[in-house]
């Protein structure tokens, strides 16, 4: 790959990164936040953050995929070679950031889940009963800083790789 080549995959999987971890530190530090003050009633807030939710992952969900992509194409030559996983810290990190880039997959795939269109109709239409509603509030909550805990620490990684360490 030239350098040039390089340069644009990095620049993609650092804008795709940018889209995924920005926007889910964005719903989290600010906008979930302020929909407190928006709106007193639970409902309420729930309804707006799934028309929220669903704008977002038009785009963070094939970032996502983009950055995994991206990621495993730009490590393939490590990869292929598992006696480097264990024998540098580049790939002990790399293991790392692939077990965390699983667990974040994981934490998604359980939200999607817990989301699932039956149950975003029954809060679009006001039919979930309220203890309902905050028990799935709180559910939510907890992947979201999942989510938001595993992508930054993924970060981390990366730039200990980038460094080097």
């Amino acid at each position: 790959m030239t350098a040039l080549e390089q340069a644009i995959l990095t620049w993609i999987h650092l804008v795709s990164a940018a889209i995924w971890v920005g926007g889910s530190l964005f719903i989290g530090i600010v906008f979930s936040p302020l929909l407190k003050t928006m709106s007193d009633s639970v409902q309420e807030r729930m309804q707006i953050m799934i028309r929220v939710g669903r704008r977002f992952n038009k785009i963070a969900v094939p970032s996502l995929i983009i950055l995994m992509a991206t990621g495993l194409y730009s490590s393939h030559a490590l990869l292929s070679r598992p006696d480097l996983l264990v024998a540098t810290s580049y790939g002990t990190f790399l293991a790392i950031k692939v077990a965390l880039v699983l667990a974040l997959v994981i934490a998604y795939a359980v939200h999607v889940r817990i989301i699932r269109k039956e149950i975003e109709e029954q809060i679009m239409s006001s039919q979930m009963p309220e203890d309902q509603l905050r028990a799935l509030r709180k559910k939510i909550i907890i992947l979201g800083e999942v989510t938001v805990v595993l992508s930054v620490a993924i970060l981390f990684f990366a730039s200990l790789m980038d460094a080097g360490v």
